[in-house]
């Protein structure tokens, strides 16, 4: 499988929880996530797939490309507060693609993948970027590992805000998405304390999260 195959997987399967009937029961709700309702998450899990045909549909831009360890590097938003100006962004972001409701949120979701089928597999590995992050891009298909990673987290996250069970995705996605988070992770804590956190329960550290 491909990162492009796992991506449209991936999204497809987060799609399905998009459509949950229990989704559109909480849709006003609160999330498990602070100050994010249910809608405004659904929108941003939504995020992770909507801008996509039209990223690849641009022209290549001529700003830098830059791994996606040095993205995140530059962009800092893993150590910025809940309440700072970076994440009320984010969460006011997935309440205006929520705005029209669960079934019209899912339409298109369900349009862009399938626009994605049939643009993606052929799409050359230029440098992708996303509006509201700085003058660089990364690899399309390093800013797809991102996409899973944002994908199975928020499926998780939306899963657990209604009630239901998470989605299970393939193997070799969760793969991806611990490679990354694990990568991450080591850029705030010790090589020792992840190592700890896997083999030795009784010293594993409190917390070893990536973000």
């Amino acid at each position: 499988m491909t990162i492009r195959e796992d991506f449209l997987t991936t999204a497809r399967i987060a799609l399905g929880l998009l459509r949950h009937d229990q989704v559109a029961a909480n849709w006003d709700r609160p999330s498990a996530l602070p100050e994010f309702g249910v809608s405004g998450l659904a929108g941003h899990l939504a995020y992770q797939a909507l801008p996509l045909p039209s990223m690849i549909g641009a022209p290549a831009g001529d700003e830098p490309v830059v791994p996606l360890a040095e993205h995140y590097a530059r962009a800092g938003w893993t150590d910025l507060d809940v309440d700072s100006d970076f994440h009320t962004r984010i969460r006011a972001g997935g309440e205006k693609l929520a705005a029209e409701g669960p079934g019209a949120l899912a339409d298109r979701v369900e349009a862009a993948l399938l626009e994605l089928e049939t643009s993606l597999p052929g799409q050359e590995n230029r440098g992708v970027r996303m509006p509201h992050w700085g003058p660089w891009a990364v690899p399309l298909d390093e800013y797809l590992v991102s996409r899973l990673m944002e994908l199975v987290v928020h499926s998780d996250d939306l899963a657990v805000s209604v009630g239901v069970q998470t989605p299970e995705f393939p193997r070799h996605v969760h793969e991806t998405v611990i490679d990354l988070l694990t990568r991450m992770a080591l850029d705030k804590h010790s090589g020792i304390d992840l190592v700890r956190a896997l083999s030795r329960k009784e010293r594993a550290p409190g917390d070893i999260t990536a973000f």
